[in-house]
């Protein structure tokens, strides 16, 4: 799970590094105030929980939370504070999704048990490239909005985490069509797809001026477990893609 710390004492985010460090299930970053920064990171990347300090000197972190909630329906607060309030202090939508409190000086087996109640709480897709090709996000099917952009998300995974330009998708998906007229069903096929992960609120894709990148944070792969050698996924590799030999041939 991926999860932001804010907070513009530098001993505390010192402190929390040292609680973090070394855990292979978090993926975190540290901002200090810059609420711009924070707001497209978050918009960027799918992030579980920020973890706030609420008072500082720029920006307010109850007020930051109403603004990441904005952006994210799905992002967990947690209040890194040495002020004495509580949740009924805060109002909705804020109250909602708040965990809980870390008062300094915090607890860090509190800190552990608000870090495995995200990881418990977090969306995660699953993806499976062998047979017809389908993805679930937890354990609900996605139903994408065109055959194209299905296609564009299953070769982002065969990308592995690689960036995937527009000039490589489209010699994948329109292999025989003249480049100035595929790009437009390329770029509606970006469209649709970012629709797609709109909708089942998981930010998975970051996408860029004539490219895309996956975001592999909460998504498990029976392909990326084949070339991990974690396991042995049985039936064709994406079958109905031409360009799927490409990438593994059986």
């Amino acid at each position: 799970m991926k999860i932001i710390i804010v907070d513009d004492e530098l001993r505390a985010l010192h402190t929390f590094l040292n609680d973090v460090i070394g855990r292979t299930d978090v993926d975190y970053k540290f901002f200090k105030d810059d609420e711009r920064e924070i707001c497209e990171y978050v918009v960027a990347n799918n992030v579980s929980a920020a973890f706030l300090d609420i008072n500082m000197p720029k920006i307010n972190g109850v007020e930051l939370a109403e603004k990441l909630i904005y952006l994210s329906e799905r992002i967990k607060i947690v209040f890194i504070t040495g002020l004495d309030v509580s949740e009924k202090d805060l109002k909705e939508p804020v109250r909602s999704h708040t965990v809980g409190f870390l008062y300094k000086p915090y607890d860090p087996d509190l800190l552990k048990r608000y870090l495995a109640s995200i990881g418990k709480d977090s969306p995660k897709l699953t993806a499976k490239m062998f047979g017809n090709f389908d993805c679930f996000i937890n354990d609900t099917l996605v139903r994408f909005s065109s055959r194209k952009s299905k296609e564009l998300f299953a070769l982002l995974l065969t990308y592995n985490g690689r960036a995937l330009t527009m000039g490589d998708a489209i010699s994948h998906l329109w292999p025989d069509m003249d480049t100035d007229k595929s790009k437009p069903l390329y770029r509606d096929a970006v469209w649709r797809l970012r629709k797609t992960l709109k909708e089942i609120d998981f930010n998975c894709v970051n996408f860029e001026r004539a490219q895309t990148t996956l975001l592999k944070d909460n998504i498990s792969c029976d392909y990326w477990d084949l070339l991990d050698g974690k396991a042995t996924p049985k039936g064709e590799f994406l079958k109905s893609y031409d360009w799927a030999a490409l990438y593994f041939a059986e």
